[in-house]
């Protein structure tokens, strides 16, 4: 892939595009990972919670999710308030539901900035590589052109060889372009999938806390 007849410009095109592809792999590896073990936490938790008695047994539950994170948020909210000592400014100003739904979306906001991490990455690269292939294949073409005008010859095979290593860049750029591309689509449809199974959550979890008055239960019958 790499010779002496390739210009400067096509060799610098080629290593940009294979360090793109490292990297596209990389992410799309350990995004994969990633999914499926939130999946997998978030199914678990999801039963525990719901088969729990009430929601002072179901903040027990101890599994690193994005679920039990948006529990967390909305059980130190209930907890805060209950206190004596709230907070009084602009965040806590509205009605407990307000307030509450305030905290739950704003986590939820968080876990979708941590499932897009490494998206816009993939998009760079989906739309970028293939114009550098392009770009390497104009200047290798140009660098073949003033080789052969150099030699003095313009037979078929005088041509076909420089010119035709050349459109390797514009290849190796569609290559490294389409994984991303297909890889972006995919966690997109991902991150939205996730985003909405957490606001039902996130929905469900507010309605329990309505119907207990926004009140974690203690011993007492008011609580759940």
């Amino acid at each position: 892939m790499f010779t002496m007849s390739s210009s400067l410009a096509v060799n610098v095109a080629l290593w940009l595009l294979i360090v793109f592809s490292i990297v596209t792999w990389s992410i799309i590896v350990i995004k994969v990972i990633n999914i499926w073990k939130r999946g997998i936490n978030n199914a678990k938790y999801n039963t525990e919670f719901w088969n729990a008695p009430n929601l002072a047994q179901a903040i027990k539950i101890d599994i690193p999710c994005p679920m039990g994170r948006i529990t967390h948020e909305g059980v130190k909210f209930l907890q805060q308030d209950c206190s004596d000592s709230a907070e009084k400014n602009l965040f806590h100003a509205g009605s407990k539901q307000d307030i509450l739904e305030r905290c739950l979306r704003l986590e939820i906001q968080q876990e979708r900035h941590e499932l897009e991490r490494g998206l816009t990455v993939l998009a760079s690269v989906g739309s970028t590589a293939p114009f550098i292939g392009l770009f390497g294949t104009v200047l290798g073409i140009m660098h073949a052109l003033q080789e052969i005008t150099a030699k003095h010859s313009a037979s078929v095979d005088a041509v076909a060889g420089p010119v035709g290593e050349t459109l390797i860049a514009t290849a190796i750029g569609i290559a490294v372009a389409i994984p991303a591309v297909l890889a972006y689509n995919f966690f997109l449809r991902k991150v939205k999938l996730c985003e909405a199974e957490l606001e039902n959550f996130s929905n469900d979890f507010l309605r329990l806390a309505i119907q207990a008055d926004f009140k974690i239960a203690t011993g007492d019958k008011n609580g759940i």
